[in-house]
């Protein structure tokens, strides 16, 4: 007769811990960052599915409000569920097919990390160079487009790693436009703390 062999309750509890209360913080990087009241009692309302009417008519809202802060009459103007680099892939997996020349700046860390996806989407990538924490040069845009006739030109409004903001964003699309190019634009820093409008300025696209 075999004897029914004994569980230790200690590996069936669950552990024990206290309630959520995270840290009170200030966050003043691009994010994650601070948010006012009303979002976070916004954010504790009840859960409604994806294929109800009422998230529908939210979705609306939310595209409306962005479209405002984007400065943009664009119906396409979405959110992505994810990071910044999220709607980047996005953007450039959307933009850039296999044997397309995409142009990307080397004067931050996001900048190399447009080079990175443009050539994991199969896209040929080349640059217009300026030192870190300098913006671009229209000028040396215009030199690299003469060169290089790029089919997309990305660009960061303004780079996380050296916070520099990039100024004559309508000159760059001009350029980019006068040699049939696409424009995307990284606003991930930028949006709704500097002027940013994506129609007026001629962007193709901008994700944040």
């Amino acid at each position: 007769m075999s004897e029914t062999p004994q569980i230790d309750p200690s590996i069936e509890a669950a552990p024990e811990v206290d309630e959520l209360t995270p840290p009170d913080r200030t966050l003043m990087g691009p994010g994650p960052s601070d948010v006012h009241p009303r979002v976070l009692r916004a954010m504790s309302t009840p859960l409604v599915g994806h294929l109800d009417p009422a998230f529908i008519e939210i979705m609306d809202e939310v595209q409306e409000l962005l479209r405002y802060t984007f400065r943009t009459d664009n119906r396409w103007t979405i959110p992505v569920s994810g990071t910044g680099s999220a709607s980047m892939e996005a953007a450039i997996g959307n933009l850039v097919e296999p044997g397309d020349t995409m142009l990307v700046p080397t004067n931050g860390y996001f900048g190399g990390r447009m080079r990175s996806m443009a050539e994991r989407a199969g896209g040929d990538v080349v640059t217009v160079d300026a030192p870190w924490g300098e913006p671009l040069d229209p000028v040396d845009v215009e030199r690299a487009f003469d060169e290089h006739q790029p089919d997309v030109f990305g660009f960061v409004h303004a780079e996380t790693s050296t916070g520099v903001l990039q100024p004559n964003v309508p000159e760059l699309t001009d350029i980019a436009h006068a040699h049939d190019a696409y424009v995307i634009a990284d606003s991930v820093t930028s949006l709704g703390g500097v002027e940013l409008r994506v129609d007026d300025w001629d962007i193709d696209v901008a994700y944040s």
